[in-house]
C-alpha cells in the first residue's frame, strides 16, 4: 500500500473513524483501524462489536493494499501532523507515515484476524442532517445515565410513514420529539431501540452533510438488530437494544387545567441563579400566581435564594417544586422564546412545550413531561 492523503481529510477521517474503537478491546485487532487503498480513494473503518464506522476519503493511490494500525495512534498522530500532504506507506510489517519533515513508522496488525464489518440494513428513508441532530439532541437528555437499565438507557425511534418519533425517559422526566422524513416505502412501520450515546455520537458527527440515509429494517425481519446511518462517505451501523420500550406516551395527560408561560431564556437564567444553593437533592420550589412566577431554594439554617419572574397564568394558582437540573434540560432543549408548562394537580407531571409568543399556539412537535419533588422530600 503506497498512497498521499490531505493532511485535514486525513485527520478528520481518522478521527471520526477511531470513535468506534472501543477503549477496552478484548482482542488486540480491535484496538485498530483498517485502513484499504482502493484505486482512487482510502477508506477507512472500525469495528467494536456493536458499534462499526466506515469513512471513505480521496486519496492519490500509487499501490493498493490493505492494513491495520493503532487507531488512537493514528489519530493522535493525525491531528498534529503539519498542514502538508500525508504519504503513508507498508513497509514489511511497519507502516509509515510521513509530512513534510514529521516521520513515523507505526506497527501494523494482523488484518486477517479483523473481523468482516456488519452489512447495511435495508434503505428505509433519508432525513435531514440538522433537523436529526437537533431531534437526538432533544431527547437524548432525558436518557438515563444508569447501565443496569438497558432499556432506560437507549432512545426509542418510532416510524409511521412520513413521520418519525423519537423518545427517552429515565423515570423522572420524559422527552418526546415528532418529526418528518422522506422514507423509501410510505407504508412504512417500524421500531428500534439504540443507546443514546451511540445515536448522539452517530447525529452530531453527521451535522455537516445536508442529508443522512437511514438504513432499517421492518419490526420481524432477519436483520431487525441492526441500524444503519450514511452521509458524505460516512456510514455507521450499531446493534439495537434488545427489550420492549415501556408505553411512555400514555404518561401525557389528555387533559390539563392549568396553563402558565415564561419567558424560556428568563427562566433559564433566573433557575440557574436560584438554584446556586440547591444540592442535588434539593428542589427548587415555583409559585404560580397570575402575572408573577416566585422561585426559591433553601430553607432553614442552609443557604437560601429567591427570584421574580413575570409570568401570564390560566387557570388557578399552583404551588410545585422540581429538580432544577432537569427542569433545566428541558428548557434548555426548547427553541421558542417562550415555554408554556401544563399542570393538572401539583402533584401530577408537568407537561413543557415551546411557543413563540404569549398566547400562541404551543409547537407538538416536541414536548418535555417532568415529575415534580414533593414538599418537603
Amino acid at each position: 500500500m503506497k498512497l498521499r492523503v490531505d493532511r485535514d481529510v486525513l485527520a478528520e477521517a481518522v478521527t471520526w473513524t477511531a470513535r468506534s474503537v472501543p477503549a477496552r478491546p478484548p482482542v488486540p485487532v480491535l484496538a485498530g483501524v483498517r485502513l484499504e487503498a482502493t484505486r482512487v480513494s482510502l477508506i477507512l473503518a472500525s469495528f467494536d462489536y456493536e458499534v462499526s464506522a466506515r469513512c471513505e476519503v480521496p486519496a492519490e493511490v500509487e499501490e493498493e493494499g490493505v492494513v491495520l494500525v493503532s487507531g488512537r495512534l493514528l489519530a493522535d498522530i493525525a491531528k498534529a501532523l503539519p498542514a502538508k500532504p500525508v504519504d503513508l506507506e507498508m513497509e514489511g510489517t511497519k507502516v509509515n507515515v510521513s509530512c513534510g519533515a514529521s516521520h513515523f513508522s507505526l506497527a501494523a496488525m494482523a488484518t486477517e484476524d479483523y473481523p468482516a464489518l456488519p452489512s447495511m440494513p435495508a434503505v428505509a428513508g433519508t432525513v435531514d442532517a440538522h433537523d436529526l441532530a437537533q431531534a437526538v439532541g432533544q431527547v437524548s437528555t432525558a436518557a438515563s445515565r444508569d447501565e443496569t437499565l438497558p432499556l432506560l438507557t437507549s432512545v426509542q425511534i418510532e416510524v409511521e410513514g412520513a413521520n418519525i418519533t423519537f423518545m427517552a425517559t429515565d423515570r423522572y422526566r420524559l422527552a418526546v420529539r415528532k418529526m418528518t422524513w422522506e422514507p423509501g416505502d410510505a407504508g412504512l412501520t417500524t421500531s428500534a431501540l439504540l443507546k443514546a450515546r451511540t445515536l448522539s455520537d452517530v447525529a452530531k458527527s453527521l451535522t455537516s452533510s445536508g442529508e443522512v440515509t437511514l438504513a432499517l429494517t421492518e419490526s420481524g425481519e432477519a436483520a431487525a438488530g441492526l441500524i444503519g446511518f450514511e452521509a458524505a462517505g460516512r456510514r455507521t451501523t450499531s446493534l439495537l437494544t434488545d427489550g420492549d420500550y415501556p408505553p411512555v406516551l400514555r404518561l401525557f395527560p389528555e387533559n390539563t387545567t392549568i396553563h402558565a408561560i415564561v419567558g424560556r431564556e428568563e427562566l433559564i437564567g433566573a433557575v440557574r441563579r436560584v438554584s446556586l444553593v440547591a444540592d442535588r437533592s434539593t428542589p427548587i420550589h415555583m409559585v404560580f400566581t397570575e402575572g408573577t412566577l416566585d422561585l426559591d431554594a433553601g430553607q432553614g439554617d442552609d443557604a437560601q435564594a429567591s427570584e421574580q419572574l413575570a409570568a401570564h397564568l390560566e387557570g388557578e394558582e399552583m404551588s410545585t417544586a422540581f429538580n432544577p437540573g432537569y427542569l433545566l434540560d428541558g428548557l434548555g432543549a426548547i427553541t421558542q422564546p417562550y415555554v408554556r408548562m401544563d399542570f393538572t394537580h401539583a402533584s401530577k407531571p408537568a407537561v413543557l412545550t415551546g411557543v413563540e409568543s404569549i398566547g400562541g399556539p404551543e409547537d407538538p412537535s416536541f414536548r418535555y413531561l417532568i415529575m415534580p419533588i414533593r414538599f418537603g422530600a
